[in-house]
């Protein structure tokens, strides 16, 4: 790879600092770097936000890089004021508008000085669109009547605008003037929005060499985004999968980390998912700063940690491009010990799969989950993907209806694994609401895991069986953050049906499993404010004894029960564990 042996370290640096660069300034900069970690590359942007360095203070700034023996590719933000003399335009970051000639024509020449200076450069995550000027709005609604739309919406004009304006202001003109110059497209974090705002991943992909993922997950309360941690692991894999070996990498930045914590987390999830970069935003933001060393010291054990991994695998959830529902409720899913991947096509092979109110975007969900599971798969489905496809066939499937009532619970009983018609009991301190969907009793078998309100009850979790396989249904808690609090009870029996590579997990939420396809797993548990140290048990089919990659020491099983042998790992708040299942 490079000064790690599974991946390259690469850092940001933005216009501001080219546009002031000095050798010697720049020289103390890089050897606080090299003092704490191994730099491979670093990707240097002219421009950003009406900031626009010379082509002559771009080429030093690239050569002390050099002289250090740093790679150097370029990059581009594209973001800018309005011109000088121009009437002001209203946009969210100052992010372009593609239809004002003055932002295109300075685009191309930032995209020409690039492919001159540099044989690659990325474009960072302002390349959307929010821009509804009135030549936006007269493109939008030219553009919405020729397509046969509606009703007004800007997701079809502005995908097809940014793709246009991709070729003709930023492929081509990089191209003429080096024609070997490999353009990357970095897609924010924000995946559910893309669309909106102009992003197209599944047709982008065909124009750009290569993408790059957004990991940044910050403060999970306090910063506006409000993204499931999980998804630094998670978005990398789902990135993957749409352009297979052109995922150049994770990016993720230190601002709004209320914690230093919430900041190595970020490197840790976005190296859990195998990157061939991680990319550290931004060398002026992270200079002099105690990330620095703090993430220097953690890279050594993430190199060697990762370097015994294989793959990564997990209960594959049916993610269409440009689809929208239940947002992030994956990675929602994916921090309580249930090992999800996002992807983008429906895997009809996958012995189980998770489907949600974005899977019923595709118009055929119905249909190919009817022959999936009457096939012989296992699909669990969440409520929200019921009432998605109420009306669309899912009734073929299950008697399960939506009433548009709510329950609100705070008691549950959840099937017991010892005794048939038996439920194992508990209950929360705080309440939670459900949507109460209604279902024909021993049509549908309800009672998996139900809450229970004193004489009323809703399920939360059912099973249908239909031809060879089984359908799941799971009700989500309306604040689909609170599945953490869920009593551990109602969260291991649904887990039972998440097992990847023979392995469960039991205990409680702000866990996650990370499985990989070479028998090895990954336990982390989250940083926050009421997280504590705790023993977890884990369940591992055929399993003799694992072997921890930390030292080596080999952890035998309390006992083995219907092939499953049962090991109590100890889960340590902030610290990444990770397993050899010895079968």
């Amino acid at each position: 790879m490079g000064n790690y042996k599974n991946f390259e370290l690469v850092v940001y640096y933005i216009a501001n600092g080219v546009k002031n660069v000095t050798e010697e300034k720049l020289q103390k900069e890089i050897d606080f770097f090299n003092k704490y970690l191994r730099l491979d590359k670093v990707y240097i942007e002219p421009f950003r936000d009406g900031c626009r360095a010379t082509e002559e203070e771009l080429t030093l700034c690239r050569d002390i890089f050099r002289k250090n023996g740093i790679k150097t590719e370029g990059g581009i933000t594209t973001s800018m004021p309005d011109p000088e003399g121009q009437p002001k335009k209203q946009r969210i970051f100052n992010v372009l508008c593609y239809n004002d000639e003055i932002m295109m024509n300075t685009l191309k020449e930032i995209c020409e000085m690039n492919a001159r200076v540099f044989d690659a450069f990325i474009i960072d995550d302002f390349f959307f669109t929010n821009c509804t000027c009135e030549k936006c709005r007269k493109g939008r609604d030219e553009y919405n009547k020729a397509h046969g739309i509606t009703d007004g919406s800007w997701q079809a004009y502005r995908t097809d605008l940014l793709y246009k304006a991709s070729e003709k202001y930023v492929i081509a003109p990089a191209k003429a003037v080096n024609p070997d110059c490999k353009i990357t497209i970095k897609y924010p974090n924000w995946a559910e929005s893309y669309q909106e705002t102009g992003y197209d991943p599944e047709s982008q992909k065909k124009i750009f060499d290569y993408i790059y993922t957004g990991t940044e997950t910050r403060d999970p309360v306090n910063h506006d985004q409000h993204l499931p941690r999980y998804l630094s692991y998670s978005l990398m894999h789902y990135m993957e999968k749409t352009a297979p070996g052109r995922n150049g990498g994770g990016w993720f930045d230190p601002y709004d980390c209320r914690m230093l914590d919430y900041y190595l987390e970020q490197a840790y999830l976005t190296a859990l998912s195998k990157p061939r970069e991680i990319m550290m935003f931004c060398f002026q933001s992270l200079y002099n700063t105690v990330n620095v060393p703090a993430i220097g010291f953690m890279l050594d054990k993430l190199d060697e940690l990762i370097g015994n991994l294989g793959a990564p695998v997990g209960v594959p959830c049916y993610i269409p491009n440009a689809s929208q529902g239940e947002d992030n409720v994956h990675d929602f899913l994916g921090m309580n010990g249930f090992p999800v991947l996002p992807v983008p096509e429906f895997e009809a092979d996958a012995p189980t799969m998770l489907l949600t109110a974005s899977s019923a975007y595709d118009k055929d969900i119905v249909d190919k989950l009817e022959r999936y599971v009457a096939d012989g798969g296992k699909a669990i489905v969440t409520s929200g993907f019921i009432k998605a496809t109420l009306g669309k066939g899912i009734e073929r499937l299950t008697s399960i209806r939506d009433r548009g009532r709510t329950l609100t619970a705070k008691d549950f009983a959840s099937e017991s694994s010892f005794f048939y018609n038996r439920w194992e009991r508990d209950s929360c301190e705080k309440s939670f609401s459900f949507p109460l969907l209604e279902f024909r009793n021993n049509s549908t078998w309800g009672a998996v895991c139900k809450a229970v309100c004193e004489e009323e009850a809703c399920t939360i979790f059912a099973l249908d069986t239909y031809g060879k396989g089984q359908l799941y249904t799971l009700v989500l808690p309306e604040a689909f953050s609170e599945i953490k609090y869920l009593p551990e009870t109602v969260l291991d029996r649904i887990r039972k049906e998440f097992s990847v590579n023979g392995i469960r997990y039991s205990g409680k939420g702000q866990i996650s499993i990370f499985a990989y396809d070479n028998d090895t797993f990954v336990v982390y548990p989250y940083v926050d404010d009421n997280t504590y140290d705790s023993d977890i048990t884990v369940f591992i089919k055929d399993a003799k004894s694992l072997i921890s990659l930390s030292g080596g020491k080999e952890i035998t099983p309390l006992y083995t029960e219907n092939s499953e042998a049962v090991f109590r790992l100890r889960a340590v708040v902030g610290k990444i564990s990770g397993y050899k299942i010895v079968r």
